[in-house]
């Protein structure tokens, strides 16, 4: 099936073309790495501003794939272990996106540690290469391959201060549990190979949908059946570990401890460009591969985001430490993105993508923040170090405010118009299915959200209300971090007010995958 399946996806040195954002970042991070050894000490930081320009090619390049070829998607290449659609492409600018907000908030935060050094870049660089090749991968191989090649540099960057004791403990833990998260997610993609006698997800899907669909033999109670016991533990495993990279429940367990001890712009960068990477990676697999399994996993994802939703929530309200209460906050944001899968319309769709978008902005922002705070003497971690801001620099106490009223779905905020969507997709599901759980559900989350104010208005509350001033010295920010809490702040509102343009693109972008999904599902 597998050779018969790609005899007509021959390789050409056109294919390159589909991936030329990808051969851009990996080419910038080899500059900067041989920037770091030519370069003074003291200049390093020209390391970022040249990594900041091999993300701004690859979008470039990222744009004009799209431009040139939109009549054409989906294309496929390197005998069809790569996809180009539209779920492909706006995965990958929310990827870059990511990347470069990350790299413009290192800057300050590495001086402050005097941890300035091209290496750090470079490794960002690397792990959205991993990233975008995620975004396009269309055959478990190509798919694992790029994870890892994110992992092992997050890996790295969790633990990147080597003074730092947190530090280092984090990125132990992380990597430790990684790596079984991995050999579990090894183990479904071997079950799946197996059965499916394939590694390309379209493949997968025919061959799962031919077994669930074979008719009765003779003597037999179902043609399918002795094969069905082994998709039901792949369905699992595969599950098992994506969720771990989802940071859901129960496989949540390495999040605040990594969350909080490494340092903050590659916090911030592994709970916006790792999980939507592995998001991208989720919804290709399940949605495209295993549609005409949604049946059995849908219950199953449903309880996972109704467990996480609230572990989440709850687990937040009594923590200090504000990159820990971020870090619950990543949690249950993963069981609300989770929702939009369940969902499988085109409502949920256009939800996972608006809030991915959304989620990015706001959290990187945030971190942002933080990282404003940050001072020799003064770590800024704790919730109580916000105390005064409001009076002292008012203009980042109301950066912070909106972003931790997104957080929460406030009205005229972009994650309210994301958690809408995702709401709205469950209950378009229910009537679709005739099922009340997906309502169940659906309330739940909204009961859930309401829990979220109680931690993020705590924020709100020290910053403006808070007695004293945790630090009387007025904040510093550099011109990289200035910048990317604007284009933040700036973003977040305009998905708030008006949403239109967005919602459109993302309706456009993913109707490829709706129709692969609606397909699949048809065939149950």
């Amino acid at each position: 099936m597998f050779l018969q399946a790609n005899t007509t996806t021959l390789f050409s040195a056109s294919d390159l073309q589909l991936i030329v954002p990808e051969l851009i970042l990996t080419l910038s991070a080899c500059v900067v790495l041989v920037m770091e050894v030519i370069l003074p000490r003291r200049e390093h930081k020209w390391t970022a501003y040249a990594a900041l320009g091999g993300v701004a090619l690859s979008a470039v390049s990222l744009f004009l794939l799209w431009q040139t070829n939109r009549d054409n998607l989906p294309l496929n290449a390197f005998y069809g272990m790569i996809r180009i659609d539209g779920f492909a492409l706006v995965f990958k600018m929310i990827f870059l996106l990511a990347a470069a907000l990350t790299i413009a908030i290192s800057v300050r935060y590495l001086e402050v540690e005097g941890e300035q050094r091209g290496e750090y870049y470079a490794l960002v660089l690397f792990a959205t290469v991993g990233m975008l090749f995620l975004g396009c991968g269309y055959d478990l191989i190509s798919l694992y391959i790029s994870l890892e090649l994110m992992a092992l540099t997050f890996y790295v960057l969790v633990g990147f201060t080597k003074r730092e004791r947190r530090s280092n403990e984090a990125g132990m833990k992380y990597f430790l549990l990684g790596a079984f998260s991995s050999g579990v997610l090894l183990y479904g993609m071997s079950l799946l190979f197996g059965v499916a006698g394939s590694t390309n997800l379209g493949d997968i899907s025919r061959s799962i949908n031919m077994i669930l669909t074979a008719p009765p033999l003779e003597g037999a109670l179902n043609a399918g059946l002795p094969l069905r016991p082994l998709l039901l533990l792949a369905m699992i495993a595969v599950a098992a570990g994506l969720f771990f990279k989802l940071a859901a429940v129960p496989f949540h367990m390495w999040a605040p401890d990594a969350y909080e001890g490494a340092p903050t712009p590659v916090t911030a960068f592994l709970s916006t460009g790792s999980k939507a990477a592995s998001f991208a990676l989720f919804a290709r697999v399940f949605l495209e591969a295993l549609g005409g399994m949604r049946a059995d996993w849908a219950p199953l994802v449903g309880l996972v985001a109704a467990v996480t939703i609230m572990v989440g929530n709850w687990a937040a309200v009594t923590q200090v430490n504000a990159k820990r209460l971020l870090a619950y906050s990543s949690i249950s944001n993963a069981g609300y993105l989770l929702l939009g899968v369940i969902a499988a319309n085109e409502y949920g769709y256009v939800g996972l993508v608006v809030y991915l978008l959304v989620y990015t902005l706001m959290n990187i922002g945030a971190f942002g923040v933080i990282i404003s705070l940050r001072r020799r003497g003064l770590v800024g971690d704790n919730v109580n170090d916000f105390a005064g801001l409001g009076q002292k620099a008012p203009g980042m106490a109301l950066m912070m405010t909106i972003f931790m009223l997104s957080l929460g779905g406030l009205p005229l905020t972009g994650g309210f118009i994301g958690k809408w969507f995702l709401f709205g997709g469950l209950l378009q599901r229910a009537d679709a299915d005739g099922k009340d759980w997906y309502i169940w559900l659906a309330v739940w989350a909204i009961l859930n959200t309401v829990v979220s104010f109680f931690y993020y208005v705590r924020f709100i509350r020290v910053m403006y209300l808070g007695d004293g001033v945790a630090d009387a010295r007025p904040l510093s920010l550099s011109p990289a971090l200035r910048a990317a809490l604007v284009v933040a702040v700036v973003g977040v509102v305009v998905i708030g007010v008006y949403p239109q343009p967005f919602i459109n693109l993302a309706q456009s972008l993913v109707s490829s995958l709706t129709g692969a999904a609606s397909g699949a599902f048809a065939l149950k």
